[in-house]
């Protein structure tokens, strides 16, 4: 490295030493926060929290401690512990030191699996004293995390509390990264059509780690015999001086062989967990064919992954940085396995769930990969191989898979506590934590699934398009039909290692080749000739604009419902959507609807995108439009006209605007929950709109609100979206004649799914009321 890329090395460094402190410090020191689940707002509450309500679910417990999982929070609670004597690349820095690692641990498991997290530095050196220290907090935890404890301790204090606990007790620096490395193990493996009984493992380490590894292979079936271990003293070998521990031993060889050079002749795999540049390139020409690199001394590993290629091309190399292919990462595993163990009420951590937990993460890597893990991946979708032999940690699917593999594993092998009493339920619990969206669109979904409707996108060479067809396909929600160039959707469907094949799975439209071209052009031009719109313009249009070319294709009935809006602006998708396929019978303009999902609910907004400055009779028709909406996701609409006056206090033009749109939607839809005009916090607490109002005819919180004007309804979306973290879904477009909607460029694929199921079950249900 020369001296100007050191200097800039220096600078990254410590402008990212800067960074990580006001991170740690600003807006609030720490990671971590503790949050009521329940909540405290009145006398009846705290009587309920607190004494005396509380001696009821104590005594249950008392009673029965499995009810512990019913009453209390211990069920989803992990102790994530350490002392100190090892953390990260840092050493021995001690227990306090220790804490922001352990932080953010806890955030992972949050963010990752939703579990919760005390994080527990000890002051203990001692095995007797970590051991008691430790079996001490099993009445508060449902499970533990040890975190950067030195070997050999490490192994002993893991021995003692398994013994001890009837909790699971997790060393994850050793069984997190062994469980990773097998997965990549077994992919390199198939990869290169070997059998893991017959391959040689040279390792360079022989601590925590390295033999956690080593004893997962042997699990899975590699020979003892055909591995050697080397450390910073040489070869492990049985009459060698140093430290040699009963974890060690087991590995010990009866040879003269004092080096690594000396022992890596033939061998199929370099399990390095050392430090850095141990690996010299020329000991790599001496390993067996397509030798498997796993370079994992961070930051800087045994061998960096150029100089290995340049030597050996064919090898596949594995470190445990984030800037090259196949990261061995323990966040891949441990919050997964932690959720699955959990969820049964396991006992302990076998062999077994270990072994589940690997084969579920080597197959995850061998299926297409999804959309939020390409992201993390940059501009190129990694396909299994050389390159990618393990997933990224950002994969949602990860918890999908792991979780009940895991869960299984523990009920198969006698340690499940409380056995998944229903699989089905257990994975929508999961889908809903990966997607927020799950719950309230699970009756959407229903009616939407089999339904056979085609839905025809007129973005198809979208890469989200083309994820969200195939998972359309999968979940049988509707039979895509795709607007784009044949050449360019193959070029795309092989990049991002989709299964679905056009012409088989879908149908393509292409706009640049289609053979009923004159007859859209004819439609196109019956509909729009006396707008403005002449033959040749026409002509232009169904050869160019995909939105014209959906609609077309949804009025003429060879589609029945489109999508649209990944390009252009808004206001020309609704041109066109108004022009081709109308407007509903009994509708007068057509409008939008969104819904937010956060942690304080599921709360719809309208009009957040149609109409700039509704009049009141337009504000009603938007009212009883929306509140069907949100009748066909089985929830009951309790809406609100929103306005700076609360009921009466302002006569501006749009507060009496509401009051007259109020007045219309009494009339027209009886039986609707709604009032207004009033203020948005009277709007979202009913405790707050009784002080003012106590007649009101909205009773709990509202559910829909609407608003006098676009401004007022983007506004307060995106506002509170941000605010909240929440989960837009939408816009809904309401008033067409046929199912359209118009997606807006930031969607993901999930919620491109989940519009087009959405228009689905307008299309069935408006289809049964016409029966």
């Amino acid at each position: 490295m020369s001296s100007a890329d050191e200097t800039k090395r220096q600078a990254a460094a410590a402008d990212l030493n800067e960074q990580a402190l006001f991170y740690h410090r600003h807006p609030k020191p720490g990671k971590l926060a503790i949050q009521a689940t329940k909540p405290v707002g009145n006398q009846r509450d705290l009587a309920l929290a607190y004494s005396p309500g509380v001696a009821a679910p104590c005594l249950a417990i008392a009673d029965d401690p499995n009810l512990a999982a019913d009453y209390t929070s211990r069920a989803n609670l992990v102790a994530v512990v350490s002392n100190g004597t090892a953390v990260l690349g840092l050493g021995n820095i001690g227990p306090l030191a220790s804490k922001p690692v352990m932080e953010g641990k806890a955030v992972l498991f949050k963010k990752f699996a939703d579990i919760d997290v005390f994080d527990i530095e000890i002051d203990a050196q001692e095995i007797d004293r970590i051991v008691d220290v430790v079996a001490a907090l099993e009445p508060t935890f449902g499970g533990i995390n040890l975190e950067d404890i030195k070997a050999p301790e490490c192994f002993e204090v893991e021995e003692r509390l398994r013994a001890r606990m009837s909790i699971p007790v997790f060393h994850d620096d050793q069984h997190g990264t062994a469980i990773i490395v097998a997965a990549a193990v077994r992919n390199a493996l198939l990869l290169g059509n070997k059998r893991i009984e017959d391959v040689k493992i040279v390792t360079s380490g022989a601590g925590a780690a390295a033999i956690a590894c080593l004893n997962l292979l042997v699990s899975l079936g590699a020979k003892v015999e055909n591995i050697i271990c080397t450390d910073k003293d040489g070869v492990v070998s049985t009459g060698r001086e140093g430290r040699i521990d009963r974890w060690m031993a087991v590995y010990a060889k009866e040879t003269a062989a004092k080096t690594l050079a000396e022992v890596i002749e033939g061998a199929d795999i370099f399990l390095g967990l050392s430090a850095a540049g141990v690996l010299k390139p020329e000991l790599l020409e001496k390993m067996a064919d397509r030798p498997l690199i796993m370079a994992l001394a961070n930051p800087t590993p045994e061998i960096m992954p150029d100089l290995a290629r340049a030597v050996r091309p064919d090898a596949i190399i594995c470190t445990g940085r984030s800037d090259f292919p196949n990261q061995v990462n323990n966040v891949l595993c441990f919050p997964f396995i932690f959720r699955g163990a959990l969820d049964c009420g396991a006992t302990t951590i076998n062999e077994e769930m270990k072994i589940a937990a690997v084969d579920a993460i080597a197959a995850l890597a061998r299926e297409e990969v999804s959309e939020v893990a390409a992201k993390a991946y940059g501009s190129e979708t990694p396909v299994f191989g050389a390159e990618y032999l393990i997933p990224s940690p950002f994969d949602p699917r990860l918890i999908l898979k792991i979780a009940p593999a895991v869960a299984k594993a523990a009920e198969a092998s006698g340690v499940a506590s409380r056995p998944i009493a229903d699989w089905d339920a257990y994975i929508d619990r999961l889908n809903r934590f990966v997607f927020r969206s799950g719950l309230v669109m699970k009756p959407i979904f229903q009616i939407a699934r089999n339904s056979g409707k085609r839905v025809i996108f007129a973005d198809g060479e979208d890469e989200r398009v083309l994820r969200a067809a195939q998972v359309m396909l999968e979940e049988k929600i509707c039979q895509p039909i795709l607007v784009g160039r044949p050449s360019v959707i193959q070029t795309r469907l092989e990049r991002f290692a989709l299964r679905i094949r056009q012409g088989q799975d879908f149908e393509v439209v292409n706009p640049e080749d289609d053979p009923r071209y004159r007859d859209y052009v004819d439609h196109y031009f019956s509909k729009v000739g006396r707008r403005g719109v002449n033959p040749d313009t026409a002509r232009a249009l169904v050869r160019t604009n995909t939105t014209v070319i959906a609609a077309v294709s949804v009025s003429r009935g060879d589609a029945d419902i489109m999508l649209c809006g990944l390009g252009g602006r808004f206001s020309r998708h609704i041109r066109d959507i108004k022009q081709v396929i109308g407007i509903a019978p009994g509708v007068k303009r057509l409008s939008g609807l969104s819904l937010l999902l956060s942690q304080y609910g599921t709360v719809f907004f309208a009009d957040t995108y149609v109409q700039e400055n509704p009049n009141a009779e337009e504000l009603a028709e938007i009212a009883c439009l929306a509140a069907k909406e949100v009748k066909r996701f089985g929830i009951t609409p309790r809406a609100a006209f929103l306005s700076h006056s609360n009921f009466g206090t302002s006569d501006y033009p749009d507060a009496i605007k509401l009051r007259e749109a109020l007045s219309l939607v009494h009339q027209r839809a009886p039986d609707l929950e709604i009032d207004g005009e009033m203020h948005g916090d009277a709007a979202l607490s009913q405790a707050l709109r009784q002080r003012v109002m106590p007649n009101s005819t909205l009773t709990g919180d509202a559910n829909l609100l609407l608003f006098p004007s676009l401004d007022a309804a983007n506004i307060s979306m995106n506002v509170v979206k941000v605010m909240t973290d929440a989960l837009h879904v939408g816009p809904i477009l309401l008033g067409a004649a046929t199912p359209a909607h118009i997606l807006t460029p930031s969607v993901t694929s999930r919620g491109i799914v989940n519009m087009a199921a959405i228009a689905v079950a307008q299309a069935v249900q408006q289809g049964d009321a016409s029966r």
